[in-house]
């Protein structure tokens, strides 16, 4: 009989043997510890099991705590109200509800830049990379991509789609010199990183900016942990901070996290009509039968309305207390910034049945590993909101303290 051929991967751009090998065990290990795969309802912003254990969420994205404001809520049954639809099954590029283009042109008011939406940033930017790699959203000049090692795992499962259009390559954390370095040997360069990643940091945007201006490198930001929570009318830190809003800055930020309604959009300034049609065309998820649902929509239509009004800096100013409770409680390499996350560090042998520890008392704190993040560096992630109490705070630092590895 003949041996039929067996592929071997070249595993260039990415590699789910080792991430699903080494990740998976402690996936395995979180869910029979009760620390993944819980079934909880919500009231009163405590999670309850089945079997009855309460639990304060330390692990929720909604900073603000807009996803429960009864404005959000009354914006999404009024949308589907109104419009009498859920989900109009079609391609935006086809046929729009005048209710997207609404919420489009109000969030281009509120962030100062041309938006197109899309049902979340991982579609988004799945679709919009592949079209900087290839020139078509740019000067026509396919860019040298570089990946931020760091990058959020959404933009990281781009790089097969981008090389098939161009050279891709990673570089170290936020490293400057590097970038420099590509810039001056290739004519186009993009640089792909988080405005404001997952494990409490921002991106260096004014000696990118630099870059920029001397190069013309394009930067592509996910800037969507500190959207709503960080700026003025909650513009986020990269457009806070970048003096390079034009043509060379592509952003994509959620409105799952602290926006606290759903979906994503692009934050796009410089580009034609047209070009912004090239994109509503060929950017993947978003030319597919899944926009926003009228909802979402509507939810976020109120939501830009509380950003124009004096209670976002009230929000804004509740979180940044809490922080600071935190900091002065429990230190970390994150303290002293204004970004919500928390990295309690913890050894990869300790991190979940320390973690057990903290729920069992009351808390959920995620548990993070490889690949979420580098080998070695494991820890319980704590996100902080503006509706957590000085009491909750309090509490759940002294149990930290208690299971927290020594520095």
């Amino acid at each position: 009989m003949t041996s039929r051929k067996k592929i071997t991967p070249t595993n260039q751009y990415r590699n789910n043997d080792k991430a699903i090998g080494i990740g998976n065990p402690f996936w395995d290990m979180s869910e029979q510890n009760g620390l993944a795969g819980l079934i909880a309802g919500l009231e009163n912003d405590l999670l309850s099991t089945p079997s009855g254990h309460q639990f304060v969420n330390f692990s929720c994205c909604s900073y603000l705590n807009l996803d429960s404001h009864p404005k959000v809520v009354e914006g999404a049954i009024d949308a589907v109200r109104r419009y009498g639809v859920l989900d109009h099954c079609i391609a935006r590029s086809r046929v729009q509800l005048p209710v997207l283009k609404e919420l489009e042109e109000s969030l281009g008011e509120l962030f100062q830049a041309d938006v197109l939406s899309g049902v979340s940033a991982s579609s988004i930017s799945g679709g919009l990379l592949p079209l900087i790699a290839s020139g078509h959203l740019g000067n026509g000049v396919r860019p040298l991509m570089i990946f931020d090692k760091h990058a959020h795992v959404s933009l990281a499962a781009a790089k097969p789609a981008c090389a098939d259009e161009t050279e891709v390559v990673t570089c170290n954390y936020h490293d400057l010199e590097f970038i420099k370095d590509c810039c001056k040997k290739y004519e186009r360069v993009c640089y792909v990183v988080d405005g404001s990643d997952s494990l409490g940091g921002y991106a260096p945007v004014k000696e990118l900016a630099e870059l920029q201006d001397k190069y013309g490198l394009m930067v592509f930001y996910d800037d969507s942990h500190s959207i709503s929570a960080y700026g003025e009318r909650g513009i986020g830190y990269v457009r806070s901070h970048s003096p390079a809003l034009n043509e060379n800055t592509v952003m994509v930020v959620t409105l799952n996290k602290a926006f606290g309604t759903s979906g994503a959009a692009i934050l796009l300034n410089g580009y034609s009509q047209p070009m912004l049609r090239l994109v509503e065309r060929f950017g993947g998820g978003l030319n597919y039968s899944q926009n926003l649902n009228t909802a979402a929509i509507g939810a976020s239509l109120a939501s830009a309305d509380i950003h124009r009004t004096a209670e976002l800096p009230m929000l804004q100013k509740k979180l940044y207390d809490n922080i600071a409770l935190f900091d002065s409680l429990v230190p970390t390499e994150q303290s002293g910034n204004s970004y919500p996350i928390r990295l309690v560090p913890m050894s990869d042998e300790t991190v979940i049945s320390e973690g057990r520890k903290v729920i069992e008392a009351g808390f959920y704190v995620s548990p993070v590993f490889f690949p979420i993040v580098a080998k070695g560096t494991a820890g319980l992630r704590v996100m902080m909101r503006a509706g957590q109490t000085e009491d909750q705070i309090r509490r759940l630092c002294k149990i930290l303290a208690e299971v927290r590895a020594p520095q």
